[in-house]
């Protein structure tokens, strides 16, 4: 393809990745679960084995971050989310409830589509392209244009694992020249079964727009409360260590520190203790006029060292400075550093007791960080209970650091370098996206064990209103389609309970019997069958008592329709079909049902707003 235009060559580059894809998913799709195992064993071990190698090609091509905690990154990215997936069903049948009859079998997705970031290009291609493999997919990954090397790399070292362990090495691909043509024209192959998209708002919308099932996970301005029932000590510990971890480039980091008055001068001397930087005014105003460029985070500090920061912006810090504290009064455009800056430089803002901080906080989420983290430091219940309630942000990190907590490292959330930010953000999920997001899971279901019972019963309701105690294809007495065939028990409305009075669970049944090769068979149908609720009761962990049952009034039947003029008179409403009538193919009850309410398929057109419909009965008067 050398001969080629390049946007021609990186389109050409998608359509070639994704039909090897194909076919190398086509190949383990029948896979059993210990094959599947083994095959993420072996990219586990490459991955961790190569992860310092990856850590420094990352920094030296991108210029983010710092190249020992990529390391930590990359280990997370393979050891750390298989020890958290390694036991999961992703394989045939997955779960049996013996006392609802439901199986259910996880089948794969197939292609996946990954679009990798910048800021952690090595540790989420690793574990998209594990996660991927868990569920028997392919992974095709369009890396940043900035780091395509480095994921290039990363994903040779996989496809070198799974060939050695026996398995197709294009279950793991890389776009070699990304551009934004190529990603968005892998988004929307016919042969990409879904999307796993990880970068900013724009780049969420637009997998959401591809027409394809997207997980989309955008971006977060995450911020962190410090109570006046705070342990400050710990606090200060934890909220450097999270910015000095990778230089806070994950977007569960801290951006704002929203401190409670009382113990604002104590945290801000533990910081300071820990290499802090407190900006003065004049640093304060060239750090944002450095940092936001238009009203959004400048992409030439991302993950860099406090001190080259604040060299950029025009001021000297000591090279063991570990964040840089700029105060703000509020959030919002004259408040520049209130945004998402993924780099450690840090917001703080002063509040008097939990409700203003939870204000802040709020405001905080509101610009840009709907759905994404908050972090809270507090031993008050009632702050704790506040926040959990209140908050929208679907991971909410207590007394510890958000950047290594919502990720799943430090905390026991699901490991995951995808964090979903859920509706408010406008994601499918709040999840953190395993390797359960990109399995199909199909259901089997057995009848009920009282189906019999509701089938009839409903029958029986609905005849109450229809006049027609067995319709056609019912199966029930009375049944003109069964031509003298058995049929079930027809019950008489006059005899079901009232609608008032009937329990909305039946008694728990006892286990199923085995049901693994063939449905159980229907019990015996119940006088006192549960109303239609759309769900076995079988199925409920507990039931509430009936009641004593009243019998409904008997229901008037619908007035028959007048027969045309020289016609024969109708039959009686109060007369019930027993059987086939020779050479008719309806019987007397079902004309007597289709004049009485004839609908829209009556001649004179539908009944709604018809001079010869009553709208007491519904009865046709024509």
């Amino acid at each position: 393809m050398r001969g080629l235009d390049p946007d021609l060559r990186a389109l050409q580059d998608v359509r070639d990745c994704v039909a090897r894809a194909k076919g190398a998913q086509a190949l383990v799709a029948r896979w059993n679960q210990a094959q599947v195992d083994a095959l993420c064993e072996a990219v586990v071990a490459a991955g961790a084995r190569a992860a310092h190698e990856l850590a420094r090609a990352a920094v030296e091509e991108t210029g983010i971050g710092r190249v020992h905690y990529k390391v930590l990154k990359n280990l997370f990215g393979t050891e750390g989310v298989w020890a958290s997936i390694r036991d999961e069903k992703t394989v045939g049948i997955v779960s049996r409830d013996e006392a609802r009859g439901v199986i259910e079998v996880a089948t794969p997705a197939g292609v996946i589509a990954c679009i990798v970031p910048t800021t952690n290009p090595t540790s989420t291609a690793l574990h998209n392209a594990l996660v991927s493999i868990k569920g028997r997919n392919a992974a095709v990954l369009s890396p940043h244009p900035r780091s395509k090397r480095c994921i290039a790399q990363t994903v040779e070292v996989m496809r070198t694992a799974i060939e050695r362990a026996g398995g197709p090495p294009d279950l793991v691909q890389s776009l070699e020249s990304p551009t934004i043509e190529s990603t968005g024209a892998l988004m929307k192959h016919k042969d990409v079964a879904m999307i796993l998209a990880t970068g900013g708002s724009g780049l969420v919308h637009a997998a959401y727009s591809s027409g394809k099932p997207a997980y989309g996970v955008g971006p977060g301005n995450v911020p962190c409360y410090i109570d006046r029932s705070a342990d400050v000590e710990s606090a200060a510990r934890w909220i450097t260590a999270s910015q000095s971890f990778d230089n806070g480039t994950l977007c569960c980091s801290e951006q704002a520190l929203v401190v409670d008055r009382p113990i604002a001068e104590r945290l801000l001397g533990e910081l300071q203790k820990r290499g802090a930087h407190v900006c003065n005014e004049e640093e304060t105003a060239k750090l944002a006029a450095h940092c936001n460029v238009r009203g959004h985070m400048n992409p030439d500090v991302v993950g860099l060292d406090p001190v080259r920061v604040a060299e950029r912006a025009g001021f000297h810090v000591p090279r063991s400075t570990t964040i840089l504290l700029a105060y703000q009064g509020g959030v919002g455009r004259e408040w520049p550093l209130a945004i998402e800056i993924l780099c450690p430089v840090l917001s703080v803002h002063l509040v008097d007791g939990w409700e203003e901080g939870c204000e802040v906080s709020l405001a905080t989420l509101h610009a840009d960080g709907l759905g994404h983290t908050i972090g809270l430091w507090a031993r008050d219940e009632h702050v704790l209970d506040a926040w959990f309630l209140e908050k929208p942000a679907n991971r909410i990190v207590v007394n510890g650091p958000t950047s290594e907590g919502a990720v799943g490292y430090s905390t026991n959330l699901d490991p995951s370098m995808s964090l979903g930010c859920g509706p408010q953000a406008g994601n499918i999920t709040s999840d953190n996206i395993t390797a359960r997001h990109l399995v199909n899971v199909k259901r089997v279901g057995f009848p009920k064990r009282d189906w019999e019972a509701i089938y009839v019963a409903n029958h029986a309701r609905a005849a109450g209103f229809t006049g027609d105690a067995a319709p056609r294809g019912s199966g029930l007495s009375g049944d003109p389609g069964l031509r003298g065939h058995t049929a079930a028990p027809t019950p008489s409305p006059a005899n079901l309970p009232a609608v008032a009075s009937m329990p909305t669970a039946s008694a728990p049944a006892a286990p199923l019997q085995s049901w693994s090769g063939n449905p159980p068979s229907a019990q015996a149908p119940s006088a006192r069958a549960p109303r239609f609720t759309g769900s076995s009761a079988s199925g409920s962990k507990s039931a509430a008592p009936r009641e004593t049952l009243r019998p409904a009034p008997r229901a008037e039947p619908p007035r028959a329709a007048a027969q045309p003029s020289g016609g024969q008179a109708g039959a009686s409403s109060s007369v019930r079909a027993t059987g086939p009538y020779v050479g008719m193919s309806l019987t007397p009850q079902e004309i007597q049902g289709i004049l009485a309410h004839a609908g829209s398929g009556c001649p004179l057109g539908p009944c709604k707003g018809c001079p010869h419909n009553d709208v007491k009965t519904g009865a046709c008067t024509a």
